[in-house]
């Protein structure tokens, strides 16, 4: 089996495994999203629990690869090192936040969710491939 081959089952079971995650913690269910933003309502607080349960994951496992200069698997490690927070990212999250709270879907859940043949998530999910083509082809930067 090459490295590549490797390398795409390791990721189609990783994502596996985050799908069957998001599938029994009932992340796929807009109406837990919400909920979660009904602050004035009925507020379910479930999605926080989930999202802090994350950033412990998250919190010890980009400890242990900024220790790292390889993948568990060989390959070279990128990690992210921008740290600015300026207008793009801010105008970004206020759209990603905006979406979600109309939709109830956020890109995980609402692939996920597609699979399962739910239309809400189908047409959430060709609005966001939609909204990423938009931003590809706005985005370009003059060659210098």
């Amino acid at each position: 089996m090459t490295h590549t081959t490797v390398h795409r089952l390791s990721e189609f079971a990783v994502g596996l495994l985050f799908g069957l995650g998001l599938l029994i913690s009932g992340m796929t269910d807009p109406g837990k999203v919400l909920g979660f933003l009904d602050l004035a309502g009925a507020w379910d607080p479930s999605l926080a629990l989930v999202m802090g349960g994350a950033i412990v994951v998250g919190f010890f496992a980009f400890g242990s690869a900024k220790k790292r200069t390889t993948s568990f698997l060989g390959g070279a490690l990128h990690l992210p090192t921008a740290k600015d927070i300026d207008k793009r990212l801010v105008i970004g999250g206020l759209l990603f936040g905006a979406g979600w709270g109309l939709a109830g879907f956020c890109p995980g859940p609402g692939i996920v969710t597609m699979a399962t043949g739910e239309p809400k998530a189908a047409l959430f999910v060709v609005a966001m491939i939609a909204g990423m083509l938009v931003f590809q082809f706005t985005d370009r930067k003059p060659k210098s």
